[in-house]
């Protein structure tokens, strides 16, 4: 069963999309001023713009990738969606957490890679690293 189907194994309408609430809290709280608050109807409506952008963005996004005869959408395919659809001043920040992520990526391995030629456990490198 793929994340886009729901419990009866089909997927789930437009209805049953939605993010995390106490996350999109958390976020608009960061987000805010100490002395503004915000409504539970306010943030309910901001979930819902999100979850439209989303959709609007992959939509977009999936039409490229059709023109371009892939079956996958990449990370340009966003930034081409991003740029049809008048969203050119998101692009620059998109790129940035791109080369971030693809980044972390790579140190992970790095991590994953140093571990596996060490023959030792995540645990006892841990534990040796601690002692040093």
């Amino acid at each position: 069963m793929s994340d886009r189907e729901g419990h009866s194994g089909i997927p789930p309408g437009d209805d049953d999309l939605s993010l995390p609430k106490a996350t999109v809290a958390k976020m608009i709280t960061e987000l805010l001023p100490n002395d503004v608050t915000c409504a539970k109807e306010t943030r309910d409506l901001v979930i819902e713009c999100c979850v439209e952008f989303i959709h609007l963005i992959s939509s977009e996004a999936n039409e490229i990738c059709e023109q371009d005869s892939k079956k996958t959408i990449a990370p340009e395919h966003i930034i081409g969606a991003l740029k049809r659809l008048g969203f050119e001043s998101f692009t620059e920040e998109v790129e940035d957490v791109l080369k971030d992520h693809k980044q972390q990526q790579k140190d992970r391995e790095k991590k994953v890679s140093k571990l596996e030629q060490s023959g030792k456990t995540e645990q006892e490198s841990k534990y040796e690293s601690q002692q040093q």
